[in-house]
């Protein structure tokens, strides 16, 4: 897995590496990125009073790490094939977790602007899914991991209570614009970005919209600094990522001067060189929300 890792996301290609797994007769999808290895299952350690969808806990090379039970996360029956049954370790967030899935399959390689946002009549502020991949007649789900594990346990997730620590502050005329998929996390970095003082942030659901505002201040013949002081992209968006998102930006030279925070789940010491190729200002691991606020105001104060 290490090997595949380098070559992903290379200098904002747009492009990304999905393993594909299954639950019943689904077919969902999860980024290589976040994955260090797949393995069997093995004996779990139950733990008392924990969220339901914790299976218990591991031992796997010194560390324990929980096991989370995907038929409980999507509300899937059990397994009918118990020996295809995989465990998937990841790391995002700063944290290590296993997944519990049914059956791992194949990678696929894709761009993301193959993978359509889901409607909103079939999804909510609740769904579970980021993303629909249409192949070969069939549609692979790519979910929202983050969400995932911040339901299980919300200390994981953005805390406005970071940002109170900071004081009163009035950063009002400062503008800036934001592009993250999640609807979960907008609604969070908007409270605490608001609290922050940040009360003119205007939110956008993928790279390819934030980028389409920013070239028609251009193309009105604004004055974009005077527009838009900062921006703050996540990695993973569908139809563009926020690696291409900066490197368009960097592109153009009427943008290119906007300062610019990667704010993703993915800032790893081994995917820094990245976000640096494609020019990025700062790169921050959510959920430093605290962090990610002290950062705006060294670049735009």
């Amino acid at each position: 897995m290490t090997n595949q890792q380098g070559i992903l996301l290379e200098s904002g290609t747009n492009e990304l590496e999905i393993i594909e797994f299954q639950m019943g007769n689904n077919r969902y999808g999860i980024n290589v990125i976040k994955v260090k290895e797949i393995i069997l299952p093995m004996p779990v350690t139950p733990i008392p009073h924990a969220h339901p969808a914790i299976e218990g806990i591991i031992q796997l090379r010194g560390e324990v790490l929980p096991v989370i039970n995907m038929e409980k996360v999507l509300g899937m029956p059990p397994s009918t094939n118990k020996s295809e049954e995989k465990y998937i370790v990841a790391a995002f967030n700063r944290q290590q977790v296993v997944f519990h899935v049914h059956n791992v399959t194949q990678i696929h390689r894709i761009s993301w602007d193959r993978i359509e946002k889901p409607n909103d009549i079939y999804t909510s502020n609740d769904s579970q899914v980021i993303g629909v991949i249409k192949q070969e007649g069939e549609m692979l789900l790519l979910l929202d991991f983050e969400k995932i594990i911040v339901d299980i346990n919300p200390d994981t997730g953005i805390s406005v209570d970071q940002v109170k620590k900071l004081g009163k502050r009035d950063r009002s005329e400062k503008r800036i614009i934001a592009a993250e998929d999640s609807p979960l996390l907008r609604e969070l970095l908007h409270d605490t970005l608001n609290e922050a003082g940040y009360v003119n942030v205007e939110f956008f659901e993928n790279g390819k919209d934030a980028l389409g505002y920013l070239e028609s201040i251009v193309a009105e013949g604004e004055n974009v600094s005077e527009e838009v002081n900062l921006v703050i992209t996540d990695i993973e968006m569908p139809q563009m990522d926020g690696h291409h998102f900066t490197r368009r930006i960097r592109d153009n030279h009427e943008l290119a001067q906007l300062p610019i925070i990667i704010f993703s789940s993915l800032i790893t010491d081994e995917l820094l060189h990245k976000g640096l190729s494609v020019g990025a200002n700062a790169q921050i691991s959510k959920p430093e929300i605290a962090e990610l606020v002290l950062k705006i105001d060294e670049l735009i104060l």
